[in-house]
């Protein structure tokens, strides 16, 4: 391929190639157990696979409604009316999206223009900041306070002005696992009234929630609810990241918005995935024992850490645990990171890169999302660090 000669300015100048991809290419090399990259490494339901299937041999093969199909809207709304006692429209309020990063991408598209701040509460996904920065937008950072990681809101006020345009939260939080509690969202309230600041609220691991702790979703409480925009998954939900599918929930008038974004970066979602997800969300068990099931996973995982060098404070939600290894060394945790999956043959991920200056807190950030055994192997491997 001829190489091109002009000028390539790049919007993202400081953005490379993101820490999942590495780790998980790092993984691969060196024959490592991935623990970094957040997703599961056993089947989702059969039964979920052959209602997909079914509905591809009906003939339901070809695009949905940009919004998506109404039976899956329908059956969301139910949820939320059923778990949060929030109502929301199905035609108005509710889309189906090609997972939760293009969900907060167009969120932030629709309502973020040169010069608007941002709010980001840090460590933070690694989407938020290139979505805001695309849009022109200014990134204003809050960071959580170690070692369980809440939030500072005297210094959040401080950080508001009136270039705020939007505030993102994430709960449960990843990668720290923190998970706000109905006081925090109160205060969020309290700082928001009365002011044109718009929440995306990040809520992907809302039914992966641990100890008894209740998810407090911003639409639980009217004074958030009216001026957010709420985003779930699917995947994270039905051991099923790879289909990229989740939904987001906004107020009409931000939804009409989003709606205008959305049609233009993919129209619509995979339409069989659609169907069947409408059908198999009426077996309201398999997401209200989601949160046991990690718990379980999480309790084994820290079960068989326990004796080595690694220290931790159990995770409160999420499918993730960072391990403490300051007893261990003091390299850098990207530089750890990289020598754990050669060396030990373990691969994690460095909670520096979670933000916009690395803070390295010697943390590194583990996937529980795995089968047993495989907790089983890693947990060997790190029991021989020394």
């Amino acid at each position: 391929m001829p190489e091109f000669k002009g000028t390539v300015r790049s919007k993202l100048p400081k953005v490379g190639t993101t820490i999942f991809t590495v780790m998980s290419a790092l993984a691969n090399e060196y024959k490592a157990i991935n623990l970094s990259q957040g997703f599961p490494n056993f089947e989702c339901s059969p039964a979920l696979v052959s209602l997909i299937n079914e509905y591809m041999k009906k003939g339901f093969n070809q695009y949905a409604p940009m919004q998506g199909i109404m039976p899956l809207r329908e059956t969301i709304a139910v949820k939320m009316q059923e778990l949060y006692g929030a109502k929301y429209n199905p035609e108005k309020e509710i889309n189906i999206t090609a997972g939760g990063t293009e969900a907060i991408y167009a969120a932030i598209t629709a309502v973020v223009r040169e010069g608007d701040e941002v709010i980001v509460i840090e460590p933070a996904y690694d989407c938020y900041v290139p979505a805001i920065e695309l849009s022109g937008g200014i990134p204003v950072y809050v960071q959580l306070q170690a070692p369980n990681y809440t939030i500072d809101w005297e210094d959040l006020k401080k950080k508001v002005s009136h270039r705020t345009r939007m505030i993102m939260i994430n709960t449960p939080h990843n990668p720290t696992g923190a998970v706000m509690t109905e006081a925090d969202m109160k205060e969020l309230e309290n700082i928001t009234r009365g002011t044109d600041i718009i929440i995306l609220s990040d809520e992907v691991y809302e039914h992966i929630i641990f100890d008894g702790l209740k998810h407090q979703s911003v639409c639980r409480f009217p004074g958030l609810a009216e001026r957010s925009f709420i985003v779930f998954s699917f995947g994270k939900t039905y051991h099923a990241t790879g289909w990229k599918m989740g939904y987001v929930l906004a107020p009409e008038k931000l939804m009409t918005e989003f709606r205008r974004v959305h049609q233009f970066i993919v129209f619509t979602v995979n339409t069989p995935f659609q169907y069947a997800l409408a059908d198999y969300m009426k077996n309201k068990s398999e997401y209200l024992e989601l949160g046991n099931f990690y718990q379980k996973k999480r309790d084994y995982f820290n079960n068989l850490i326990k004796g080595s060098k690694f220290n931790f404070v159990p995770s409160s939600g999420s499918y993730f645990q960072s391990l403490d290894y300051s007893k261990i060394t003091n390299e850098k945790d990207t530089d750890y990171a990289i020598r754990l999956t050669k060396e030990v043959g373990v691969a994690s991920v460095p909670t520096s890169v979670f933000y916009h200056e690395p803070v390295d807190n010697k943390l590194l950030r583990f996937c529980f999302a795995k089968t047993d055994e495989t907790l089983e192997k890693a947990a060997e491997k790190l029991h021989n660090v020394k």
